[in-house]
């Protein structure tokens, strides 16, 4: 019974693990990774604090959906996020939930 249980929770954290790098791979493939990092600010913010920032709300998947689509300014300073052709619409809610979950 433990055994069952130990490979379970360990199969649901391989999964996650995956889904993670998954998203992140998409990050990379997209270019999003040559404005952001999720730790540090570099041209764009840290995705780490534009999950604080948007934390808790219900609107800000679908916000953060329609700026990454087609770009924006102001929100994090001078520099604009230009609009991101390249990613289709379910491939920026994928990107947006996957900052969303940074901590």
């Amino acid at each position: 019974m433990k055994r069952s249980m130990m490979v379970g929770v360990l199969m649901v954290s391989a999964f996650a693990s995956q889904a993670a790098l998954a998203n992140a791979d998409l990050a990379k493939a997209k270019n999003c990774m040559a404005c952001h990092a999720i730790g540090s600010k570099l041209v764009g913010p840290a995705y780490k604090d534009v999950a604080a920032k948007y934390a808790g709300q219900k609107d800000a998947e679908n916000k953060l959906v329609a700026k990454v689509m087609k770009g924006g300014s102001g929100a994090w300073g001078a520099i604009p996020m230009p609009a991101n052709p390249q990613v289709t619409e379910a491939e920026a809610h994928t990107l947006v939930k996957w900052v969303l979950a940074q901590k």
